[in-house]
């Protein structure tokens, strides 16, 4: 009897890792499923400024928002990550990826190399964009100068440095469906859930996240602590926004100016660098978007600590 059990434990254990290990396997996307493309290299510069990459991929302390070499911290409750260099340098960047190669990477979240990237990276929003877009920015992204130096490696401890385990969070945290339009809103409704959803990424930052790292659906852009560590990302459904107009929204991602003069500050201040070169019609796009989110009550703030007597 007894060894009738173990040998029951032992294949249940093979086989829940055989179910582990397909659950994990990193998607890739296939270079013949790319047809031959002409790639807009002025969709590519939208692309880039609505997904805001420089704002963690370019060289901290400089101004030119076209050199990409990384090296920007991310701390996160899992450990620090570092933005890679995702510059057209051919040794520390993405100068020898293929077109598909780098799909793989903003839509599946795995690497040339056939590893998952960590969320940190935020694929869980760009898996929702549309194909040619993001084949633009490639194109875009070469067009850009060459910066050489390798990124540190990230610092993440134990268990969550196992890429592996990123694919059955993957699978938990992301559905793999294409941004679909809502026949019943204008087209400018439209793009701006597009890019507020997928390039713009801003549940992302706007949303609580679980014990796993992953956004509560329920209270989607409703605000939460900062998943930077500092200070309390604000809620941007019409719970915390009921007083700004669609015009106050675009008017703060074009200047980062607030209706009541106060301005964006930490992290929003680079976002605002990126959303400020975006079009008027597309601020408006993604204005009327944020003004249409229902009121969502957001997670309880944290009381505020009293001062220290001096």
């Amino acid at each position: 009897m007894l060894r009738r059990i173990l040998l029951l434990v032992i294949l249940a254990g093979i086989a829940g890792f055989g179910v582990y290990w397909w659950l994990a396997i990193p998607a890739t996307i296939a270079a013949s499923a790319l047809p031959v493309y002409q790639p807009d290299l002025a969709n590519g510069l939208t692309t880039f400024n609505a997904g805001g990459c420089s704002s963690c991929h370019a060289v901290p302390k400089q101004d030119d928002r076209t050199r990409l070499g990384g090296g920007l911290a991310i701390p996160s409750p899992f450990g620090t990550f570092y933005a890679p260099n995702i510059s057209p340098d051919p040794n520390d960047g993405i100068g020898r990826w293929s077109e598909a190669d780098f799909v793989t990477a903003l839509m599946k979240g795995t690497s040339p190399s056939g590893t998952h990237y960590f969320p940190a990276f935020p694929y869980t929003s760009y898996q929702h964009a549309k194909v040619h877009d993001v084949r633009d920015l490639f194109a875009y992204l070469k067009t850009l100068p060459p910066v050489a130096g390798k990124v540190r490696d990230h610092d993440v401890p134990f268990p969550f440095n196992i890429r592996r385990n990123i694919g059955v969070w993957k699978w938990l945290f992301m559905d793999g469906k294409p941004f679909v339009a809502d026949a019943g809103r204008s087209a400018q409704w439209n793009r701006g859930a597009y890019l507020a959803n997928s390039f713009g990424h801003c549940a992302e930052c706007h949303s609580p996240r679980n014990f796993l790292g992953g956004i509560v659906s329920a209270q989607r852009f409703a605000g939460g602590p900062n998943p930077e560590g500092k200070g309390w990302v604000p809620n941007i459904t019409q719970k915390g926004l009921s007083d700004w107009s669609a015009k106050d929204i675009a008017y703060f991602l074009s200047t980062g100016q607030t209706p009541d003069g106060d301005s964006a500050g930490g992290s929003m201040v680079r976002v605002i660098r990126n959303t400020s070169q975006l079009s008027s019609q597309d601020l408006d796009a993604i204005s009327d978007y944020i003004k249409s989110l229902p009121p969502v009550e957001g997670p309880p703030k944290p009381p505020k600590k009293p001062d220290k007597e001096s």
